[in-house]
């Protein structure tokens, strides 16, 4: 069967997409950047397509591991590496079908995992759901979860994002959120679960959770307590960690995190690309960030810390040091 082919605009968009990527931005790389997009409309429908579909930190095909392990494994080595090439760019996004066909075939939103999900969000989009057994489950934006309740179980499956669910008790069902990285089972609870890249984060909101990994390693936690899943370790957070659920309410409360954890956090509410220049990724950020006004929280972010934040087009934002 033959792969799936690109249209030549397509193919401009994965080349400056991995162009801005793989390289620190000069003003002469985002000026053509920006005279790019500006030449034609498709062109900035090529590129918002690409930035929608697979997302500025790939966090799509890092999820669909767990759906298409082969094709999907392959094509996110090859997109996360630094210095990846068009060639090998192109022919992995085409052989999933990011851009047409293949896996995202008839999608009923953006990205793949939300067409494969039972219940997702889009970008800029928080969202409540009831749950049959009476949960109560809130995602974040571009967030994605599968669920498998039965007569035997209730378990939940984040492919993407971040959750909040407040449990119904049954003790002949305990609920469960698994992730990439393990499980969380509730103890009668309310807890938050995000899914990032390489970890899973808990934090508990109320009451108490229980851990585990694949490897069988296992550890409570308690209220206020928090701890990220690694694929080989549970490791406990110190500190305060229940502001984290401040998205419910439409705030980014961010107390001692880098800046580019603060960026990511932001993603799912921003339009087009936004790079971190690898000086300032490590920046420790405290404040407080409207979600639904990611302009302003970019700007407040460069009047409070020792940033600049350019905006060469609504498609392209570039943070680096002051």
């Amino acid at each position: 069967m033959s792969k799936p082919q690109l249209d030549p605009i397509s193919e401009q968009a994965i080349d400056w997409m991995v162009k801005l990527r793989a390289e620190t931005p000069t003003p002469d790389l985002l000026k053509r950047f920006t005279c790019w997009l500006n030449h034609d409309p498709a062109h900035q429908q090529a590129w918002t397509t690409l930035q929608n579909r697979i997302g500025a930190s790939f966090n799509p095909l890092r999820a669909l591991d767990n759906r298409v392990p082969g094709q999907a494994s392959e094509a996110r080595k090859v997109l996360l590496q630094p210095h990846t090439t068009r060639r090998d760019a192109l022919r992995m996004i085409a052989g999933l079908g990011v851009l047409g066909g293949g896996v995202w075939l008839g999608a009923k939103s953006p990205s793949g995992v939300s067409l494969l999900a039972d219940l997702s969000t889009g970008r800029a989009q928080r969202q409540d759901f009831n749950l049959a057994d009476g949960s109560h489950l809130s995602l974040n934006a571009n967030s994605a979860v599968d669920l498998h309740f039965d007569a035997a179980q209730r378990l939940l499956i984040l492919r993407r994002g971040e959750l909040v669910i407040q449990v119904a008790p049954d003790p002949q069902r305990p609920l469960r959120v698994r992730t990439a990285q393990g499980e969380v089972r509730a103890l009668g609870t309310r807890f938050l679960v995000s899914q990032e890249h390489g970890v899973s984060r808990v934090v508990v909101l109320q009451h108490a959770v229980e851990t585990r990994l694949p490897n069988g390693a296992t550890l409570n936690l308690q209220e206020s307590q928090s701890a990220l899943l690694h694929a080989d370790r549970i490791t406990p957070v110190p500190g305060e960690q229940r502001q984290r659920a401040d998205w419910q309410s439409g705030r980014l409360n961010v107390l001692d995190d880098p800046l580019e954890q603060v960026v990511d956090a932001l993603r799912p509410y921003t339009r087009g690309f936004v790079r971190v220049a690898p000086e300032v990724r490590q920046l420790r950020v405290q404040g407080v960030y409207p979600l639904n006004d990611p302009q302003r929280a970019f700007a407040a972010l460069a009047e409070t810390h020792a940033i600049r934040v350019d905006h060469y087009s609504p498609w392209l934002t570039v943070i680096s040091a002051r």
